[in-house]
């Protein structure tokens, strides 16, 4: 499956600030588009470009989530029914990446998303290395046994995330999480202008 490859900073810079939170981003010194003009570049932007924006932001924010993909996951957050939003949020959280993610098996979306790929996750005891993975509530996240000496997850299993999502558990310094709830607009921790990316997708 496509997947962005280029330098993840550049990424940040597009849309002026790190979209993940992280400090010492190039983003911070440099807010401003890559290339020779980014740094004066003034333009207000139409309605278009606001909307086009939040998109982008939301596609970089899950790892660089190709366009072809978040059109199809929109496509299937508007067939759930109820708030399109909401839905398009619950499915993004609800990726087998983001998951791995948050329970901090993985210190960013791209290293979870490798994690995945390279066959160390098993979801109720089975391997999964599909990262688009819907994982359902009361479903099993671990580190397969053959992976928990792999330095970055050791690290972190032994330093987990301060607080982890409400629809997320698991242990101190334990190598498997659990999904028990279903992600919403409340209490997932992180915020979008979901109104204007349906505005995009809806044109």
């Amino acid at each position: 499956m496509a997947k962005y490859r280029g330098p993840k900073h550049k990424l940040s810079r597009r849309v002026g600030k790190c979209i993940w939170g992280r400090s010492g981003s190039p983003a911070e010194k440099r807010p401003y588009p890559p290339g020779q003009h980014g740094k004066n570049l003034r333009r207000k932007l139409s309605v278009y470009g606001i909307q086009l924006l939040e998109k982008q932001k939301l596609r970089m924010y899950y790892g660089g989530i190709m366009e072809r993909q978040m059109r199809r996951i929109f496509d299937q957050a508007r067939r759930l029914g109820g708030n399109t939003g909401t839905n398009l949020l619950m499915l993004l959280e609800s990726r087998l990446d983001t998951v791995v993610w948050r329970l901090g098996f993985a210190p960013t979306i791209f290293s979870a998303r490798q994690m995945v790929n390279h066959c160390h996750v098993l979801v109720d005891g089975e391997k999964v290395n599909i990262p688009s993975f819907l994982v359902k509530p009361g479903m099993v996240i671990a580190i397969r046994p053959r992976s928990r000496k792999i330095p970055i997850i050791v690290d972190g299993a032994e330093n987990p995330p301060m607080e982890l999502p409400e629809y997320l558990e698991r242990a101190a310094k334990s190598f498997e999480g659990k999904m028990i709830g279903t992600p919403n607009i409340a209490n997932i921790p992180v915020q979008f202008d979901t109104t204007s990316i349906i505005g995009f997708y809806s044109r």
